[in-house]
C-alpha cells in the first residue's frame, strides 16, 4: 500500500462493541487508516486523531451521505439487532446493510464487511443470512463474520454468562463456540484486506 495515500474507512456502527473493537484492531495493523464512525450518538469510546465520530442514523442513507468523506475504500456494517421483533430486524440489520450498498455504488468501494450471526432466534439468524445473500449478489469484494456469541474485551451482559458453557459445548458443535471479539475484528479485516 502506498503510504501517502491513507485507507477511508466508514464504520456504520463504530461506536458499539464489535465495530469499535474493529477500529481498535485496524489501527494497531496500520496507523495511517483514517476512520469515520457512525452512529446515532456521533461518539465513541475510543480516542485517536485518526478516528472521526459522525452522528448520523445508519438506516437513513440521506444522513450518512451527509456526514461522509470525500473518498471511502471500504465500508463495514456493524449495525445489528439481536431479536425475533420482524421490524426491529428490518430496520437495524436490513436498513443498514442497503444504505451500505447505496454508498458503495455513490463512492465506488473497494470492499464491504459485514458482521452476521448464526446463533439466536431463528428470525435474528434468517434475517442476517439474508442480507449476507443480499451482499454477496452485489457487484462489491464482500468479507462477512458469521459469529456466535461474542465476548471478550469487558462485556458483561446476561448473554456473556454463558460463554464458559458454550466453550466447553463448542467442543463438540462449531456452531457453538463462542467467539472472542479480538478474533472476529482481526478475522473480518484480513478478509477485507486479503
Amino acid at each position: 500500500m502506498n503510504p501517502s495515500k491513507s485507507l477511508n474507512v466508514v464504520v456504520l456502527g463504530g461506536n458499539g462493541y464489535i465495530g469499535s473493537t474493529i477500529i481498535e484492531k485496524w489501527l494497531k495493523r496500520d496507523q495511517q487508516v483514517e476512520f469515520f464512525s457512525i452512529s446515532r450518538s456521533g461518539k465513541g469510546r475510543l480516542s485517536h486523531s485518526n478516528i472521526h465520530y459522525l452522528k448520523a442514523d445508519a438506516t437513513k442513507l440521506e444522513q450518512v451521505q451527509a456526514v461522509l468523506p470525500e473518498r471511502v475504500d471500504y465500508i463495514v456494517d456493524c449495525v445489528g439487532v439481536y431479536t425475533k421483533d420482524e421490524e426491529q430486524l428490518k430496520k437495524y440489520n436490513l436498513l443498514p446493510a442497503q444504505v451500505m450498498l447505496e454508498i458503495a455504488k455513490a463512492k465506488s468501494v473497494k470492499g464491504l464487511g459485514y458482521v452476521g450471526g448464526v446463533m439466536g432466534p431463528k428470525e435474528f439468524v434468517n434475517s442476517k443470512s439474508s442480507v449476507i445473500d443480499m451482499l454477496q449478489h452485489s457487484n462489491y469484494k464482500l468479507a462477512y463474520v458469521e459469529p456466535t456469541l461474542v465476548y471478550g474485551n469487558g462485556r458483561k451482559d446476561s448473554l456473556s454468562k454463558m460463554v464458559p458453557l458454550l466453550k466447553f459445548i463448542g467442543i463438540f458443535s462449531k456452531k457453538m463456540k463462542p467467539v472472542e471479539v479480538n478474533d472476529l475484528a482481526d478475522e473480518l479485516i484480513s478478509k477485507l484486506l486479503k
